[in-house]
């Protein structure tokens, strides 16, 4: 009978907008996993308790949803004028596999508060009460980040009174800065068009913007797939062949977007693209019970995480729609009422949000110099996780 006694690692445990993941220093994690590759991703696997069959993570670190299966490695930046190299996971439920093709916006705004607690920014940097601005480099689509962290008493300031809709709790408000969020080469319409006819087997012709800015997304009017974008999560999760409609969807847009080559590879890119359907403004009741009326919002959204309806509204796809909203033409902008706009108010299950943009065009070439949007962070426990020392 195998008797291999359990390593212990630092980690910390963090609420990072509506998600949660586990946090580590490059520096404190076993040799084998502080580079890429097998080791570091069975370790990963492991300390969030995946694969599971059972769907559950009852083994591991993970809450059994896409915003509860992620892990975060930072480290010191190697990139000049950043303090820190932010490293994101999303980890499969129930295959063996990370993904590492895009990143977390949510838990973009624990990462400030982590870096500074985990004497990865400058001491000289940090006030005794005020603002730390902490420059953080995106390693997984190689872009900067920017955190406005609150610091009381020489210390990150974690509580406040500041809501976020889709976390039961106020906290501190953490001002995070997404900065040239299109893709590397700039191509934010990887087709060269705002709105595009996508064929999909099964379900049709759909116009699509398909946008790469924060993370890449395809958006589809709820009304050509059969819903009002008033849809709660149990609407579409506990619906099979809702899901697998929505897996269709995104695999052929995926293909669209250049991000694969056939359908059959969207298996193995579940974090991207994402895929959300949206409307115009309509009253609702969110998932807490909150009222939302066509006064709180511009337009309507929902969106999909790795193959489910996210119970809020992931941060890297509010920069999509904040980004789309903000270029006329989009079905996100039309949606929205049209026009020019530098902000934008979206409702999704759990309320609504605000996110700003500014787009310029250049010769026909669309780009946008920021997005930016209010989180909270909060350590929920710190120590040490622990893993069978064989498992990596």
């Amino acid at each position: 009978m195998s008797n291999i006694p359990q390593i212990k690692i630092p980690a910390t445990y963090i609420r990072g907008g509506t998600s949660k993941g586990v946090f580590f220093r490059q520096q404190d994690l076993p040799e084998a996993a502080q580079v890429p590759g097998a080791a570091r991703d069975a370790l990963l696997l492991r300390v969030i308790g995946s694969p599971d069959p059972y769907g559950k993570q009852t083994d591991g670190m993970g809450g059994a949803t896409s915003s509860t299966s992620k892990t975060v490695i930072l480290s010191k930046s190697s990139q000049p004028d950043h303090d820190v190299d932010y490293l994101f996971g999303q980890i499969s439920i129930d295959k063996p596999f990370v993904d590492w093709s895009g990143n977390c916006g949510n838990l973009s705004a624990a990462v400030g508060s982590f870096a500074v607690s985990g004497g990865l920014v400058e001491a000289s940097r940090i006030p005794q009460n005020g603002t730390v601005v902490v420059r953080i480099w995106q390693a997984n689509i190689s872009k900067t980040i920017i955190a406005h962290v609150p610091i009381t008493n020489g210390e990150v300031q974690e509580t406040g009174d500041f809501e976020l809709d889709g976390v039961t709790f106020p906290a501190a408000e953490v001002q995070v800065e997404f900065m040239d969020p299109a893709d590397g080469e700039g191509a934010m319409f990887p087709t060269g068009n705002l709105v595009d006819d996508l064929d999909v087997p099964g379900v049709g012709t759909l116009k699509v913007t398909m946008i790469n800015a924060g993370i890449p997304t395809i958006f589809v009017n709820a009304e050509a797939i059969g819903y009002t974008g008033t849809e709660l999560q149990d609407a579409i999760n506990n619906d099979d062949k809702a899901l697998a409609m929505f897996e269709t969807i995104r695999a052929h847009g995926a293909v669209r977007m250049g991000l694969i080559d056939n359908i059959e590879e969207a298996a193995q890119r579940q974090h991207t693209p994402k895929i959300a359907f949206l409307a115009p403004p309509a009253e609702y009741t969110s998932s807490s019970g909150k009222q939302v009326t066509t006064d709180d919002i511009d337009l309507l959204v929902r969106a999909l995480s790795m193959g489910k309806l996210h119970h809020a509204m992931m941060g890297t796809a509010a920069v999509a729609i904040g980004t789309a909203a903000a270029i006329p033409g989009t079905l996100v902008n039309l949606a929205a009422g049209g026009g020019e706009r530098t902000a934008v108010r979206f409702g999704h299950p759990s309320g609504t949000l605000r996110v700003g943009a500014e787009a310029t065009e250049n010769n026909g070439e669309w780009s946008v110099v920021k997005a930016v949007m209010s989180r909270s962070a909060r350590v929920l426990m710190e120590g040490w996780v622990r893993v069978p020392g064989d498992s990596f």
